[in-house]
């Protein structure tokens, strides 16, 4: 039976990323960070996900060393701000994140969002920033199809992964297509929606049915869409219940009950408004 330390999905460029990882956007506080990290580890968890603009980059590079683990059984993966885009400040920015991770690579770079500016630059800096393998494997976040379209007209290679917003709520169906129809993994952050669905009838109902929780079901549903996740906490009960999804699976009519839930409701950003404002607006 598959679980989480064995579970991969592999990458049009052929790198191999576990299909379940770690986030820890809001994670700022080191002894708080440092006992998630163990927990997930522990747990089986073996993909980390951070961000410039979570402003703990530090953090967990701290954590991973005290974890004494080897590099090459981690899979990191850290996104470049707006601010940091352009050509070399794309470059120089990713250093400065390498320095506060301890590392001398991640397994994968992302833009965090498209912004008009920097479009193509950023993007151009990325596949530098494979070639001297200061990333594995080069993608992007937040990216809708016209994106991805238009990065097609200059790109030398696509982006492998697009890491975006996936919940009941926001299920993204014809997005989630594109991606694959272009050999680009979906990534769900959020993947629960912020909380906002786990007391949603349908979803309770499901979870009733499975004896599972309505996390898990979420997440179960997710992994059967073949999607990627980092589901976060902070709380060792919760990160290890959704490690437990690997023992059950849905139905295909419980997969189409969970699917009624989608309203295409955000909890977050619109990403053709930051393309157009260049950065991330107040929501």
């Amino acid at each position: 039976m598959t679980n989480i330390s064995d579970n991969y999905l592999t990458l049009a460029d052929g790198n191999k990323m576990p299909q379940q990882g770690f986030g820890v956007y809001k994670i700022t506080d080191q002894s708080e960070f440092d006992q998630a990290i163990e927990s997930a580890w522990n747990h089986g968890y073996r993909l980390f996900d951070t961000a410039q603009m979570y402003k703990n980059e530090q953090n967990l590079g701290d954590s991973l060393q005290k974890l004494s683990a080897p590099r090459d059984q981690m899979f990191i993966t850290t996104k470049i701000s707006e601010a940091n885009q352009g050509y070399d400040k794309s470059i120089s920015s990713l250093k400065e994140s390498l320095t506060k991770l301890q590392m001398d690579y991640v397994d994968l770079l992302l833009i965090h969002w498209p912004i008009n500016t920097e479009f193509f630059e950023t993007w151009r800096a990325f596949e530098d920033i494979k070639k001297e393998g200061l990333a594995k494997s080069i993608g992007v976040s937040n990216y809708d199809m016209v994106h991805i379209q238009y990065l097609a007209t200059q790109a030398h290679e696509m982006p492998v992964l697009n890491q975006i917003e996936v919940s009941p709520l926001m299920s993204q169906k014809p997005m989630l297509k594109f991606n694959t129809e272009n050999n680009i993994t979906t990534q769900a952050w959020s993947p629960l929606g912020r909380g906002k669905v786990l007391n949603n009838p349908t979803i309770q109902k499901v979870a009733e049915d499975t004896g599972k929780s309505a996390a898990q079901v979420i997440l179960r549903w997710h992994l059967q869409n073949g999607i990627a996740i980092i589901p976060k906490s902070v709380h060792d009960a919760r990160i290890a219940q959704n490690a437990d999804i690997y023992d059950f699976e849905l139905t295909s009519a419980q997969m189409a009950q969970m699917d009624s839930v989608n309203t295409n409701h955000r909890v977050s950003k619109e990403p053709e408004l930051v393309y157009e404002f260049g950065e991330q607006y107040p929501y």
